[in-house]
């Protein structure tokens, strides 16, 4: 088999710069398009670490933009996280553990779905106020998974939001009719995970 000639540096150069004018005019018409300035549904869904993580980056970035945020946490128990130490003295952020914890220690579905129906009406509360920018429902997609809500109700409570209020849902398994009204997706695989290999949940990185 006859080795493949070598590309000289220019024309390497050459067509490298006619790859990315290509690609420039193609990202500078979608620019172009996206022209609609609303408020965003995000859901971080998947079996994959990091998807409460990445909602509270974002809640970082948008207290950056002068944004004022606020978080329901649907079945996390824990108020001694790092990530509330950090934002507790923020006063932009209102922040509200309402989760009963693991569904496996608590063997108590009455309770786990009180404790659920509880946090969606402080939910509620929030998507009626204008004040706020983003709203974080942290784990609310075990609600659904679990029964503890009816599912087009909150559909249409994210609907009836205010127009440029962002909201970010987490958790595993987010069902169709979710996705569907979602602006984006995101599902964070697992690849590997240190825990599966016998390390414990580490400060900083698992809580």
């Amino acid at each position: 088999m006859a080795a493949t000639a070598p590309i000289d540096a220019d024309t390497a150069g050459t067509r490298h710069q006619d790859r990315m004018q290509r690609k420039k005019t193609v990202i500078d018409q979608r620019i172009a398009e996206a022209a609609a300035r609303r408020g965003v549904l995000l859901v971080n869904t998947g079996t994959g670490k990091g998807k409460s993580s990445a909602a509270f980056g974002v809640m970082a970035r948008a207290l950056g933009n002068g944004m004022h945020a606020a978080v329901v946490q649907f079945v996390k128990n824990r108020t001694d996280t790092g990530e509330i130490a950090f934002f507790r003295n923020c006063p932009q952020v209102s922040w509200h553990v309402m989760g009963e914890g693991f569904t496996w220690e608590t063997q108590d579905r009455a309770r786990d779905a009180a404790a659920a129906q509880s946090a969606w009406a402080q939910a509620r509360a929030y998507l009626n106020d204008t004040r706020i920018d983003l709203l974080i429902l942290d784990e609310l997609t075990y609600a659904f998974k679990y029964g503890w809500l009816d599912l087009d109700t909150v559909l249409a409570d994210l609907a009836a939001r205010p127009p440029m209020q962002h909201v970010i849902i987490t958790g595993r398994a987010a069902p169709q009719a979710l996705i569907d009204a979602a602006d984006t997706v995101t599902d964070m695989a697992m690849v590997k995970h240190a825990f599966r290999n016998g390390i414990a949940a580490m400060p900083g990185m698992e809580f």
